[in-house]
């Protein structure tokens, strides 16, 4: 297979590398975010990776990182071990997307990067809502070819570990459910379960309601991260999931650049 970019997206929580061509894909990986990452530990990882996935050899690298750190140790990695000096956003690309951020270079890369996805992806509607179910729970609107702004809120996982580490008796649970409604709680489990899940539910589908109220139509909304899958079967208002929104993003935008 010729001409495969290495995409990158940093995260707070995972790095999610994307292994695509011109048209697609076709393999995503998701690792943890560590601070103890070395240039020379993520650069042989990288080289396992592609040993793993038969890949012989990688024509482009295009990195989002919000973790300046770990971004700057993946460059590195990727120029020492791969060769390849990443192209990274927005530093050495641009997307079509107006930023009508009051001030502009507050918006993090992925946010920004998953708002034009979801555009490119979804060009047949007025306006979009891109849900991101990250280490924060972010709400981003688009209206033509304009990014409006939008909302962020407690991440699913990390609100569950700060109540889990702030009390002494509240144990860690599964974020599991069986139900499509919340059931009153017999048991601390249940009560977290439930108070959890169909709490992120019932905030999902709150605000989206409200924000339809300021966006024209016809609208759709898509929705991003690790736990979106699970959300979605839940929430009245995702009409789709797209799990490598930022990767496809990336490969959008860089590919011109990368080819």
């Amino acid at each position: 297979m010729n001409n495969i970019t290495l995409l990158a997206d940093v995260g707070n929580t995972t790095v999610k590398l994307g292994f695509a061509n011109k048209s697609k894909i076709f393999h995503s990986i998701s690792l943890p975010t560590k601070s103890l990452y070395t240039v020379d530990s993520l650069g042989l990882l990288l080289l396992q990776i592609l040993q793993h996935l038969k890949i012989e050899k990688i024509h482009g690298v295009a990195l989002c990182s919000v973790v300046p750190e770990l971004g700057k140790t993946f460059y590195r990695a990727s120029e020492k071990y791969l060769g390849l000096s990443p192209k990274v956003f927005p530093e050495d690309f641009s997307i079509p997307l107006e930023n009508h951020y009051q001030n502009p270079q507050e918006v993090g890369a992925d946010r920004l990067m998953g708002a034009y996805a979801a555009r490119m992806l979804f060009p047949e509607v007025k306006a979009l809502i891109c849900i991101d179910y990250g280490t924060a729970t972010t709400f981003d609107c688009v209206e033509e070819n304009n990014y409006l702004g939008g909302l962020i809120c407690p991440g699913l996982f990390s609100a569950h570990n700060a109540l889990a580490n702030g009390t002494a008796k509240l144990p860690h649970i599964s974020l599991r459910f069986d139900k499509d409604i919340p059931l009153i709680g017999k048991n601390t489990i249940t009560s977290m379960n439930h108070g959890f899940v169909f709490g992120f539910v019932a905030m999902t589908d709150g605000l989206c309601e409200q924000l339809e109220k300021q966006l024209p139509k016809p609208l759709t909304i898509i929705a991003t991260g690790g736990y979106a899958e699970e959300l979605a079967k839940l929430s009245k208002k995702i009409n789709h999931i797209q799990q490598d929104l930022i990767l496809e993003g990336l490969r959008l935008a860089s590919y011109s650049l990368l080819a």
